[in-house]
């Protein structure tokens, strides 16, 4: 008898093998959060591992460094799971139909805020004072870094391309240590990666003075392709297997970065706040 359970269990084993073999592995597509790529890779990789293992098939982990470019390539097929922010988001459901199935927390939070800086010496105190500054937005892709402080310049009757007196758009670490450097007068970013890079010690806090915040805004999204989606059956293991990431991070705190409790299910309407700013915008099409 125990030699039969032995059998069955290696049978089991490697039936099991067998079916991971077969099916292609998940592309898992992450924008950049961190200073460079290397430590990005690092920071997520043992989430793909987690995911790997929760969900019986393989994961291949690549940074995409830009936000413009992970919606894309989630959109034409070149990622299966995406973790981004919820502009690139909105912009791949809308015109490739990829679907969010969770949100990340931060502090226990979904949601966080769009900010803008400045530095001491700049004698600026609110975007009133802006014009003729030289100013950075994100990549277009970001919610943060472009959408949200674009919106705000419209209801402000701003032109950003005529009230500026230089405008660039680069990546919100580059932002925040520039304007701590006083190479630019202020930019656009997000309260994490202010915190996040303060911690670190990559800016001094002192030198990245907040001059205005937004509302709050839904948290990044954990998206799949809707060829994906379709499969409600790997859905619910995937939605099941991020619920599980705030219990697991007790024994395996680096499975997040600081700060990031976990991932809770939420669906598209939650982020019905950055597809209405995209509408109000111009930069989003209403095709659905």
């Amino acid at each position: 008898m125990n030699h039969l359970k032995t059998l069955l269990g290696l049978l089991a084993l490697c039936l099991a093998a067998t079916a991971f073999a077969a099916e292609p592995p998940l592309k898992f597509g992450v924008g950049l959060f961190q200073p460079d790529k290397d430590k990005n890779d690092a920071t997520y990789r043992p989430l793909a591992a987690y995911l790997e293992t929760q969900l019986g098939r393989k994961v291949e982990l690549r940074t995409v460094d830009s936000w413009e470019g992970l919606a894309k390539s989630l959109a034409n097929g070149e990622t299966d799971l995406a973790l981004m922010g919820p502009w690139g988001y909105v912009l791949a459901n809308n015109e490739a139909g990829a679907q969010v199935v969770s949100t990340i927390l931060y502090d226990g939070k979904p949601e966080y805020f769009a900010i803008m800086v400045t530095h001491p010496e700049s004698g600026i105190k609110s975007p009133a004072d802006l014009k003729g500054k030289t100013f950075a937005f994100g990549d277009k892709g970001s919610t943060s870094g472009y959408l949200i402080p674009l919106h705000y310049f419209m209801t402000q009757g701003i032109d950003p391309d005529k009230y500026f007196g230089k405008l660039l758009y680069t990546r919100h670490q580059a932002i925040e240590t520039q304007v701590a450097q006083g190479v630019l007068d202020a930019g656009a970013d997000y309260n994490r990666n202010r915190n996040a890079m303060i911690e670190q010690g990559l800016i001094k806090a002192e030198r990245s003075v907040v001059i205005w915040q937004s509302v709050p805004l839904p948290n990044d999204a954990f998206a799949v392709s809707a060829d994906l989606y379709r499969d409600a059956a790997f859905v619910a293991r995937l939605q099941r297997a991020l619920d599980g990431v705030g219990a697991a991070l007790k024994g395996q705190p680096n499975l997040l970065p600081a700060h990031y409790t976990g991932f809770v299910s939420r669906d598209n309407s939650f982020y019905k706040p950055i597809r209405d700013a995209g509408l109000a915008t111009g930069k989003l099409r209403a095709t659905r």
